[in-house]
């Protein structure tokens, strides 16, 4: 516990030195069509016909006005492979995980039970160009951050979708910021106290109070909803200007409370326009 209370204290102190690197771009003209939209986590997915990060779910995003989120992890042989877990266990059944195998071997999986397969970014991304934007998060894994990032850009400029890109790991957002600094980028975290996930105590202290923000930039701050009365986050972004999203929103009371407060919402399990005002107010 000593050691936990002077890394927070350390992490306030390095905080309030730095905040004022903390503020965002928010005149990129990107947040203009950005801001109009919620965003459906993984696509608007309806269990059980319309799997998580399916084509299917991401057609139906599209269909009902909304944007969608959606993960992408690097294959064996460097392909985009949209899927949130690398593990294929929880959604295909098969003791595997993507990293290990190459973009032909995933076609011969399918989605919970359905005759939805593995889609790749390439293939997600002409169903809403001109349509609808969306918000890609970077799933690194084994070291491969900044190939998944540089990889994740190049694919992205070859269409015309309107994005902004995401990760839970600095490190993608430092490549971004050092490579392709017109792209919108976010940090996405939580309050890793509540939820160490495997961590060390640093960084657990350093993703909950945004302490790598001082290096990376981001335009965005991606945080848990129930977490967001976080101070960090308070600094960051109610302070500083820096735009806040919130995930995931399961229900359209929670949706409100995020859009009273003036953040972007990424939702599932419900009917996001049931308030009757479209894709955003």
């Amino acid at each position: 516990m000593k050691e936990l209370f002077w890394v927070a204290a350390t992490a306030v102190v390095v905080l309030l030195l730095l905040e004022f690197l903390l503020q965002g771009r928010r005149g990129h003209p990107q947040w203009k069509l950005l801001r109009k939209f919620r965003y459906a986590h993984r696509g608007y997915h309806q269990k059980p016909e319309i799997p998580e990060n399916s084509m299917a779910a991401f057609r139906r995003a599209v269909e009902h006005g909304f944007g969608a989120e959606l993960d992408v992890h690097l294959t064996r042989d460097r392909r985009l492979a949209v899927i949130h877990d690398s593990s294929l266990k929880r959604t295909c059944g098969v003791e595997a995980d993507v990293e290990d195998l190459t973009a032909e071997q995933l076609k011969g999986y399918r989605l919970e039970g359905t005759e939805e397969r593995i889609p790749l970014l390439e293939e997600v991304l002409p169903l809403f160009e001109g349509k609808a934007p969306l918000i890609v998060e970077l799933k690194s894994a084994r070291g491969n951050w900044n190939e998944i990032a540089r990889l994740t850009c190049e694919t992205l400029e070859r269409f015309h979708v309107v994005c902004c890109v995401e990760s839970f790991d600095p490190r993608c957002l430092l490549w971004l910021r050092e490579n392709r600094p017109l792209v919108v980028r976010g940090q996405l975290s939580q309050d890793f106290m509540k939820s160490p996930s495997g961590l060390s105590t640093m960084h657990r202290v350093a993703l909950s109070c945004l302490l790598y923000n001082f290096r990376t930039r981001p335009d965005f701050v991606s945080y848990r909803f129930e977490d967001r009365r976080n101070w960090a986050v308070r600094l960051c972004c109610r302070s500083r200007g820096v735009q806040e999203i919130n995930w995931t929103i399961r229900s359209l009371a929670d949706q409100r409370a995020a859009e009273r407060e003036g953040h972007l919402v990424i939702f599932e399990s419900y009917d996001a326009s049931a308030d009757g005002k479209g894709a955003r107010g």
